[in-house]
């Protein structure tokens, strides 16, 4: 999907032609779609600031980045904070991910969803044959694809190139 920045702040999608805010682009980016934003005058790519912006709008900057941090990272050269970013993100997200997939994969073999009688455990009836009344959980979140991985490694790469060529040109 391709949305056009202009110089008001407001965000053009050319799909449906129409002006949306950027919560429409977030519910959009969130049912899969992929987004590329360019400034409409300019043809400049905004895509990595607008993704951003996002992120840190809608989980409230002070929750994710809290002042100490900010100051270290910004004392950091851009080198060294491209680095750091590019480790530690791609590896928590990595991290994050294995124990996600980990916990679904044993989710049928615990016995609280036996009890319950949500399990293949076996243990439906263990309560003199009475299924539990208890409130289903919710439904587990959709598992990321290979390919959010990669795109998330492609997007930390250019944030890695984008910091070095800043940093030569300055």
């Amino acid at each position: 999907m391709l949305v056009k920045k202009y110089g008001n702040r407001r965000l053009y999608d050319t799909e449906s032609s129409r002006y949306i805010t950027l919560d429409e682009l977030t519910e959009k980016i969130r049912a899969g779609a992929e987004a590329r934003v360019i400034d409409a005058k300019t043809n400049r790519d905004l895509t990595q600031e607008t993704l951003t912006q996002i992120i840190i709008e809608s989980r409230g900057a002070d929750t994710l980045f809290p002042a100490p941090l900010l100051h270290q990272l910004i004392r950091l050269g851009d080198d060294a904070l491209a680095e750091f970013l590019g480790r530690y993100v791609q590896g928590a997200l990595e991290l994050y991910l294995q124990a996600r997939k980990s916990t679904q994969a044993i989710m049928p073999f615990n016995p609280l969803m036996a009890l319950l009688g949500q399990g293949s455990g076996g243990f439906g009836n263990w309560l003199g044959g009475q299924q539990s009344q208890a409130p289903a959980l919710p439904p587990a979140p959709p598992k990321a694809s290979q390919s959010d991985v990669e795109g998330l490694r492609r997007e930390l790469d250019e944030l890695k190139a984008s910091l070095k060529k800043r940093r030569k040109s300055s």
